[in-house]
């Protein structure tokens, strides 16, 4: 097989939970060969399902890596989870990928998990498609669906195929190709065959009024195309030239639809994603983290790779490689970032679910396993001669907190091991001592990524455990600002210690963290000694008066003073940490809780239970939209009146109630409600 880095495409399936992401991964799959037999989710057969949760749920739960051919193209494939709960997943693989096809349920439109994996493109400046799904559905409408995605996104998304439905109206018999101006008909039930005929004259002045949006579109960024647009001029391949380049300039969001369940729009898909995703060499040079070194992405440059995600299972540990620059190859030595010494990288393998293939060498644009070895997320890996670090991920804060022990007694030793290890593969789990109880604990981004970090234990590092219930993992600020000072004195003829700072002390904006600022002058305190400063206050904010974690504070160095020779750095890092918990005191505590962005979908009869069942729950109804029978509810809620809702919802919706929620933000907990919130902490 020609290696050639232009054909490349690493992309990833990302959308809402439910809306056909697996399902059309697996087809996928089939039509490029690498499987013979179809696997559906709902059967729990799914190819990149593959965990017995996954099985067991019909969702995904960790991205699943798969290399596959489509019309001498290599395409790195990577299926995503869509629910909220697994974003680090959805996270991880999007700081790799190169592009990103989205899938919306043709009925459901925009959901509340496909805004916030939009966002995280957004992060990464990642081209993308659309594909909406299950038009084979009642009530699913394409063009709806594009005109909600577009004002949503505030980008053009603009039709590549419009579907074109089966004789009783519903179902998706073919797709009619804007470009070409012609039907692309299936003839058979598994989709293989495709005959191309005529545009049906009832779809003949929507598909002209498409191909002449399209044509405006891209005609602002293709100078080329404009003039033989002019001219009416214009050939397919000018055409599509001139899409791609307004793709990859993320100026449209070429959409295309089907359904992936009855085997219908996948082929088209492949088309365009291999005409219009960036390849490696698109999306141009990886910059290092300080922005003082660049590499191409060619195999002569100095190794730059980046290791993605780790797993651990029965064969050992495995870590997911994507290589920027240079080649990476079994037994060569590299430079780890993280631990700042080379290394020797031991075996490769080719990934495909849970299988592997043996792989000698990693190439530019390439993703790979790396087996064995410590690796963490967010490592580089370097040419020895030519180090550099590359942006790791952004963390992520967890929501939900619970107790965690294991079932025997005599397993503390294994759970402490088997813990550190899960740590290395999921970074958006923490695990903590509760200082007053001495138990452990355990937190998430939601119950269900909690209750599948227990079976993980178990299933892939032979400790049961027993989780407590849900904790809502609390935080702390402050209302207003105060000046305090902390003096540090012991000179007793020998070796002394002195440290003295004066800090104005007040709330920052949400989301701000630690806003430091040092307005000492004329060498007051010495800047040597600042960092230090600066580290004792984060230090002291790890707890807090009430006792959580300090979140947004703005913190000025005013003053203070030093002594020659008695003053050094764990010195004032001390009187730091402490004027903070000390001017908490006096600022005014205030207990934070997570509140969510969440969707509900009831029968329009249970719409006032809905509401009046919102209500107790302290959540703020900001909009409700009619979609046929159904009412969609978007509200703002504290996450702790929501353990357990899905149960609930069931209850009041006859079982027909649907709902999702996506992290918001922290406020402030209700006065009336600070003493209850502490005792259940």
């Amino acid at each position: 097989m020609t290696y050639d880095i232009t054909r490349i495409r690493n992309f990833g399936i990302v959308a809402h939970v439910d809306a056909g992401k697996t399902t059309l991964s697996e087809r996928i799959l089939l039509y490029t060969g690498r499987i013979r037999r179809l696997g559906e989710v709902h059967e729990g057969q799914a190819t990149l399902d593959h965990r017995a949760a996954e099985k067991e749920k019909g969702i995904t739960i960790t991205a699943a890596t798969v290399r596959c051919r489509w019309k001498d193209h290599d395409l790195h494939l990577v299926d995503t989870p869509g629910h909220v709960d697994f974003t680090v997943e959805v996270a991880r693989s999007l700081r790799v990928l190169d592009g990103v096809v989205v899938v919306l349920d043709g009925v459901a439109g925009v959901e509340p998990q496909t805004e916030n994996v939009w966002a995280q493109a957004d992060r990464h400046a990642l081209p993308r498609l659309l594909f909406v799904n299950k038009l084979d559905r009642p009530g699913a409408r394409f063009e709806r669906a594009c005109r909600e995605a577009e004002a949503t996104f505030g980008v053009p998304v603009l039709p590549l195929a419009l579907p074109l439905p089966e004789a009783g109206g519903e179902g998706v018999a073919g797709l009619v190709d804007v470009v070409e101006e012609r039907a692309l008909v299936w003839r058979d039930a598994e989709g293989s065959e495709l005959a191309i005929e005529p545009v049906p004259g009832a779809l003949r002045e929507a598909t002209r009024a498409a191909r002449e949006r399209l044509a405006e579109a891209v005609a602002d960024v293709d100078e080329v195309f404009l003039e033989a647009w002019l001219e009416g001029d214009v050939s397919p391949d000018l055409f599509r030239r001139a899409i791609r380049r307004a793709t990859l300039l993320r100026r449209i969001v070429p959409a295309l639809g089907g359904s992936a369940y009855r085997n219908r729009g996948v082929q088209p898909l492949l088309d365009a994603v291999v005409a219009y995703l960036p390849s490696p060499e698109d999306r141009g040079a990886i910059v290092s983290l300080d922005g003082a070194t660049r590499r191409p992405p060619t195999d002569a440059a100095p190794l730059a790779a980046l290791a993605f995600k780790v797993v651990h299972d029965r064969y050992g540990a495995l870590t997911f490689v994507r290589v920027y620059a240079g080649v990476l190859r079994e037994g060569q030595r590299v430079w780890c970032s993280r631990e700042g010494r080379e290394l020797r990288v031991g075996r490769l393998v080719r990934l495909f679910a849970d299988r592997r293939e043996p792989l000698e060498a990693a190439r530019a644009g390439e993703i790979a396993g790396l087996v064995g070895g410590e690796l963490r997320t967010g490592d580089t890996l370097a040419d020895p001669a030519h180090p550099l670090t590359l942006e790791a991920l952004a963390e992520l804060e967890p929501a939900v907190e619970r107790a965690i022990r294991p079932a025997k007694a005599k397993d503390g030793d294994a759970l402490g091991k088997a813990l550190r290890r899960l740590l290395v593969e999921d970074p958006s789990l923490r695990v903590r001592e509760d200082a007053e109880t001495g138990e452990l604990l355990l937190a998430g981004m939601g119950e269900l990524h909690l209750e599948i970090a227990a079976r993980h234990l178990e299933e892939d590092h032979a400790v049961r455990v027993s989780l407590g219930r849900p904790k809502v993992a609390y935080r702390e600020t402050v209302q207003r600002s105060v000046e305090h000072e902390v003096k540090l004195k012991k000179q007793t003829g020998g070796p002394g210690q002195y440290a003295h700072v004066v800090v104005r002390l007040g709330p920052a904006a949400s989301g701000a963290g630690l806003l430091f600022e040092n307005r000492t002058t004329q060498g007051v305190i010495p800047k040597e000694l600042v960092p230090a400063i600066e580290k004792g206050l984060r230090e002291g904010m790890a707890s807090g008066p009430l006792g959580f974690p300090l979140v947004d504070l703005e913190v000025a160095l005013l003053g203070g003073s030093f002594h020659p020779n008695d003053s050094h750095d764990r010195d004032f890092q001390r009187v730091a940490a402490t004027a903070v918990a000390e001017a908490c005191r006096e600022a005014g505590p205030v207990l934070l809780e997570p509140w969510v962005d969440l969707e509900v979908s009831v029968p329009s009869d249970a719409l006032g239970d809905l509401l009046g069942d919102l209500a107790r729950r302290r959540a703020r109804v900001v909009g409700m939209e009619a979609e046929g029978e159904r009412t969609r509810v978007a509200a703002e809620a504290p996450l702790a009146e929501l353990f357990g809702y899905a149960g609930e919802l069931a209850g009041l919706s006859h079982g027909r109630g649907q709902h999702a929620h996506r992290p918001r933000a922290y406020e402030p907990v209700p006065e009336a409600l600070v003493a209850a919130a502490l005792r259940a902490a």
